[in-house]
């Protein structure tokens, strides 16, 4: 019996050593590997951006129809612009837009690339379907703004018309108030994928968000006041979305404790 405890630790030892393999590299090789994927990512968004640009006029008319819904006929929709220049830079505005909407994938499979190395073996298991999961989030944030959101902030601010006042919005305020909210919406979906990742890797628990609870609600609060237009539709447009997937997270968190607990308890049986 003496004899063997040796053995099993050394047996054991390769395995450690693969999980943490990549995680002893010196600071230099990090900070090159850091430079390497910030280049790609860079590249990537550069000809992405050339690629949108050459394509502005079809991204420009798919973000109209949220302000084209809001006439009963869309001959009466005008947008102007008050520069020689503003238009041109509307179009590049929107070429890095699509850029950065188009390349979220890849910009989130280099930040996995460069974390996964400094992860334990079943750490990096834990965030593949993560990221599976961010570009979805994202997308369902972004078809909120565009089929709900953005058309009733619009019907609201068009309500306040009247026969003396007329609203004839500028093109480019226009577009950074739809390109703010879809990138806002989109990034604030991955509320649940945050926290469940967090309570995957055992950081985050289903008490700490039910005790948090509202402090969540006045924190959400803040956020969509922050990244909204002044106006309570848009507001409550991301709050209460922000909200129902804060508690869709600990649903989730629920669901990983008692598949966590349920592996431990087979493995103390295995044991024994």
């Amino acid at each position: 019996m003496a004899d063997t405890k040796p053995q099993l630790e050394d047996k054991s030892k390769p395995e450690v050593e693969d999980e943490l393999a990549g995680s002893e590299a010196p600071l230099l090789e990090h900070l090159v590997e850091l430079r390497k994927r910030l280049i790609a990512s860079a590249i990537a968004i550069v000809v992405l951006m050339v690629i949108c640009f050459l394509f502005a006029g079809q991204i420009f008319d798919i973000l109209l129809n949220p302000y084209r819904s809001i006439y009963p006929n869309p001959g009466d929709m005008e947008l102007i612009y008050t520069a020689p220049q503003e238009f041109f830079f509307t179009q590049v505005n929107l070429a890095f837009f699509g850029a950065i909407f188009l390349g979220f994938p890849f910009l989130a499979t280099q930040i996995y690339g460069f974390v996964s190395p400094g992860l334990y073996k079943h750490e990096r298991k834990a965030l593949v379907p993560y990221l599976i999961a961010t570009p979805i989030f994202f997308l369902l944030g972004a078809a909120m703004v565009y089929f709900v959101v953005l058309p009733m902030a619009l019907g609201f601010f068009a309500g306040m018309q009247t026969e003396e006042i007329k609203l004839l919005a500028k093109v480019s305020e226009y577009l950074a108030l739809a390109m703010t909210l879809i990138l806002a919406f989109g990034v604030c979906f991955q509320l649940p994928v945050v926290l469940t990742l967090l309570a995957q890797l055992d950081l985050v628990g289903v008490k700490t968000l039910e005790h948090g609870r509202r402090y969540a609600i006045v924190i959400i609060l803040i956020i969509a006041a922050f990244i909204t237009p002044p106006d309570p539709v848009s507001q409550i447009g991301l709050a209460l979305p922000m909200y129902g997937l804060y508690e869709l997270s600990i649903l989730s968190v629920r669901i990983i404790e008692r598949r966590r607990k349920a592996a431990l308890a087979a493995r103390e049986a295995e044991q024994a």
